[in-house]
């Protein structure tokens, strides 16, 4: 149950629960934020932490923690999952960092409006760069790719966002954040990776 080459996932054996970090990842405005709003509001209360927030001048970095009943358990632990964003824009590169530091699993949140498909590339860059400097191998990290934003205009073809961004060919799920479409199928998707890589004791 592991997460870099020396860390392991942290175990709370009071509570007997597993804590997971899935860290939804992609350029500013793209939808990170409105996904986890969505998953907050829609987990009920009484299996969910209090939301937090830090502003920054363009976009709220947030989570919350939440523990998902229908999901089983790995080895007689219940899997509680804590959800967070990253600020999109490139000035915040240390702040992106910190908030992969253990990371279990990833949600790649692109932006679908084909006049963002400089940005999406120029976060999946980061996204490369950064786990590159954790030493957690993108061929084993669990990542989900999103296609966020599909009821705009002038939006990419799904074919193009796959073969420009998921050379991984990882799972890709279309979505409106807003409205909730795809939210809820992403993150399940995620979850069970996360859990399905757990429950195999695999390293990174």
């Amino acid at each position: 149950m592991s997460r870099g080459a020396s860390q392991l996932s942290f175990i709370n054996y009071s509570n007997r629960e597993i804590n997971c970090k899935i860290v939804y990842y992609g350029p500013g405005l793209g939808g990170k934020t409105t996904n986890v709003e969505y998953i907050y509001n829609n987990t009920p209360e009484q299996i969910r932490g209090k939301m937090i927030k830090l502003a920054t001048q363009t976009e709220r970095t947030l989570y919350f923690d939440f523990l998902p009943l229908p999901l089983g358990e790995i080895r007689g632990f219940k899997a509680r999952f804590y959800l967070y964003t990253v600020p999109g824009q490139v000035f915040y590169y240390e702040s992106r960092k910190l908030i992969l530091k253990d990371v279990d699993g990833i949600v790649f949140v692109a932006d679908s409006q084909a006049c963002r498909m400089e940005a999406n590339q120029a976060s999946l860059d980061n996204l490369k760069s950064d786990l590159q400097e954790y030493q957690y191998p993108v061929d084993r990290i669990p990542i989900i790719m999103q296609y966020n934003k599909r009821d705009l205009p002038d939006i990419a073809p799904v074919g193009d966002l796959s073969r420009i961004l998921n050379a991984w060919q990882r799972p890709e799920f279309e979505a409106v954040a807003t409205t909730g479409v795809g939210v809820l199928e992403t993150l399940k998707a995620v979850a069970r990776l996360v859990l399905r890589d757990l429950q195999s004791g695999s390293s990174r």
